[in-house]
């Protein structure tokens, strides 16, 4: 085994979301706001610090609920930038908060975010990076790249080897339909 694979077995943070979350793929709202906004605060820091302040994410960011996120105001933005349980930087905050009224038009437009991926799907990286930075905020080559490898629309989340490949497969991963 290779590559993330290899580095998450065993490990208590990574491997419960390689094993259960990595690679499969998620129609859920929430869900899909929640990994964009941590793969937008991963940016320039490792994933782990991410996990290790996922649930202060949650509860800092209205539990991911998209329209609770597209309300907050310059208080909120205030509160965000305060609270050390989370990263404060202040690009990434705003960049959340406008992402959620984003997706709140792709409602509109597709019938929500998970149909918005689904409409553009398939396309090569190069091709989601473009999009997702007319359509997003901060969102450059590895966000995407991981966001989409995450909920399985890029293929290579787990090395063939590895038997979570196969179970994210059999959920449904969209790469693998193609």
């Amino acid at each position: 085994m290779s590559g993330y694979c290899a580095f998450a077995k065993d490990h208590p943070w990574h491997g419960p979301y390689h094993d259960t979350e990595y690679g499969f793929p998620s129609r859920d709202e929430a869900v899909l706001f929640e990994r964009l906004i941590l793969e937008i605060n991963q940016a320039g820091l490792s994933w782990l610090t991410v996990l290790k302040k996922r649930d202060a994410f949650r509860a800092a960011y209205a539990g991911f609920e998209v329209d609770r996120v597209a309300d907050f105001d310059g208080a909120d933005e205030a509160r965000l930038m305060a609270d050390v349980g989370i990263i404060r930087n202040r690009l990434k905050i705003k960049a959340a908060i406008h992402n959620a009224r984003v997706i709140q038009g792709l409602r509109a437009s597709h019938g929500g975010f998970a149909n918005w991926l689904d409409a553009h799907h398939p396309m090569d990286k190069a091709a989601w990076v473009k999009l997702f930075k007319k359509t997003f905020r901060f969102t450059g080559g590895e966000i995407v790249g991981e966001f989409l490898l995450s909920l399985g629309y890029l293929p290579h989340a787990h090395a063939p080897e590895c038997p979570i490949h196969a179970q994210a497969i059999a959920a449904g991963a969209p790469w693998a339909k193609v």
